[in-house]
């Protein structure tokens, strides 16, 4: 006999405990883990120690599969793929704008007989060949790693594109204006419904301040599955990182997902086999697919062991924030194919640091 169906104020009810009771017994209940900060240090030495050592030889067989037919008319590249992909990695890597790279790249360039421009390496962010060679390594990273299934977690931020504003913070204030809005009972605003017109005039269109970016990691390994980016939502980051996943050959057994995402329509991006976690929002309700319904029954009848695999998602925040600190909370690119292009490089050093076996 099967259970009899839950109701929508049972969603709200269980949420109002998790609030008053359950998130505190459960936070209570995890044993505070104990770093050893010599250890952690020498572990990240390590990583990077490694990923320098699979660097070549991983590039070369992520460009070796590449074969370009014609180039057509015009002079003859001056780097060689190979050499490409190497340069745009270790240039993010050091964090230089493309102007000081290539300065640093003048000295040697005295004993390689290479002259490399500024202009060369904004480039190399949009330059197809480099894109589809960047995306044969990160395949090739998730192969030496043995990542063939998954149990994963998504998370979306922000990289700031001017100095001016830091995504943290302007991401706060979007959410105070709409709980203010709220209370007013106003729409529009905020993040995705800025109002185009004042006092009948059109606004003149703004240059974006933030990047958004979506990745979804692979939680036994810390790797990176699929990233995507937008200049207009992380929902549309969301959507392109889906996209990359199906390019991957990685298949799902579960994924967990912050409140963002807690709507009936984000089940359908996922195959059927595999479990998202969710924790719904203050007004969700049972309406949606009846996938949607039985991940809210195992939310209100489950709600402990539900949220201890939920809360495993914290490591990919704990991803993003440790890519933040070592490359910083901006990217230094303009045109957004080429900011995808700097985001993307960013995943996959990630993944590179995580080759290590710890």
């Amino acid at each position: 006999m099967g259970y009899p169906l839950i109701r929508d104020e049972d969603i709200s009810s269980t949420l109002r405990e998790i609030d008053e009771h359950i998130r505190r017994e459960y936070l209570e209940g995890r044993p505070e883990e104990e770093r050893d900060w010599r250890t952690s240090e020498q572990r990240e030495a390590e990583r990077i120690r490694e990923a320098m050592r699979s660097l070549d030889p991983l590039i070369h067989e992520a460009v070796s599969s590449i074969r370009i037919v014609d180039r057509g008319p015009g002079r003859p590249p001056t780097l060689t793929l190979e050499q490409k992909v190497k340069l745009l990695l270790i240039k993010q890597l050091v964090g230089k704008s493309n102007r000081e790279f290539a300065y640093m790249l003048e000295i040697f360039s005295l004993l390689s007989g290479v002259d490399v421009s500024y202009k060369t390496i904004e480039r190399l962010y949009s330059d197809e060949l480099v894109m589809m060679a960047l995306h044969n390594l990160h395949v090739l990273l998730l192969r030496r790693k043995g990542v063939s299934e998954s149990d994963a977690a998504g998370d979306g931020t922000g990289y700031s594109l001017t100095v001016k504003r830091n995504y943290e913070s302007y991401a706060r204030e979007l959410k105070e204006k709409a709980k203010e809005n709220q209370d007013r009972g106003e729409g529009g605003g905020g993040k995705d419904g800025e109002k185009n017109a004042v006092d009948g005039k059109e606004k003149k269109p703004r240059r974006a301040m933030f990047a958004y970016s979506f990745r979804l990691m692979d939680l036994g390994t810390g790797m990176y599955l699929a990233w995507g980016s937008s200049m207009k939502s992380e929902k549309e980051a969301f959507e392109e990182a889906m996209r990359m996943l199906g390019e991957v050959d990685v298949r799902l057994r579960s994924v967990r997902l912050d409140r963002y995402y807690s709507e009936s329509m984000y089940m359908d991006y996922f195959d059927e086999d595999t479990k998202v976690y969710v924790i719904p929002k203050r007004n969700a309700t049972l309406n949606g697919s009846w996938r949607w319904k039985e991940t809210m029954m195992d939310f209100v009848r489950n709600t402990m062991s539900y949220l201890e695999e939920y809360y495993k998602r914290e490591r990919s925040e704990a991803g993003f924030s440790a890519d933040k600190r070592f490359f910083g909370w901006g990217v230094a690119q303009s045109r957004e194919d080429r900011i995808k292009g700097a985001l993307s490089v960013i995943g996959l050093w990630h993944n590179l640091f995580h080759l290590a076996p710890y």
